[in-house]
């Protein structure tokens, strides 16, 4: 693992799991498949098909400005999910966004939370923008919990379109990376 682009956080609560932010390798198209499943993506617009998936492995694996990370334990390296940070242009401006994913036998154990922080983190390092904002449904209450865990601050309701032409009704949270929270 490239040490420049790791980040770990430690965790407080439920043992004191950290995790690390892995950035996304050509190998780990596996990790899309397994977060494909009906479950995993029910307020997403459902799963992909194999060509969406590597269609978003490429994008992953080449984000542009922003990336993408497998989340692992910093304790034994086990991958856990997936997120990132990418940019997006919100009401008039660039900004970034954020979004995660994390696997059924991991969940409810604070790891999206960490995962969050960190990537919170990584966005304000890069430096290109001053917000960043996630976007999970309005029903979604798990990502929602992730959200105000990891320090955002809830502007509201939007309609956010995920995937291209599914219309969703989420919250818009946002962290202004200008401020060390």
């Amino acid at each position: 693992m490239e040490g420049v682009d790791e980040r770990a956080v430690d965790g407080g609560a439920r043992g004191g799991e950290r995790v690390r932010l892995v950035p996304w390798a050509e190998a780990d198209l596996w990790l899309l498949r397994r977060t494909n499943s009906p479950e995993m993506t029910a307020h997403l617009g459902g799963p992909e098909t194999e060509e969406q998936l590597a269609a978003r492995h490429r994008r992953y694996a080449d984000p542009g400005p922003g990336r993408m990370y497998r989340v692992t334990l910093a304790d034994g390296g086990e991958t856990v999910g997936s997120i990132g940070y990418w940019q997006r242009t919100w009401q008039g401006a660039e900004v970034w966004e954020t979004g995660w994913a994390v696997l059924p036998e991991f969940q409810a154990r604070g790891l999206a939370v960490r995962a969050a922080r960190a990537v919170r983190e990584a966005a304000r390092a890069d430096g290109t923008h001053r917000y960043l904002h996630a976007f999970p449904s309005v029903d979604h209450a798990a990502s929602n919990a992730v959200c105000r865990g990891a320090g955002f601050a809830l502007l509201g309701q939007a309609d956010f379109e995920y995937p291209k032409g599914h219309w969703i009704r989420s919250n818009d949270w946002r962290v202004d990376l200008e401020k060390g929270d």
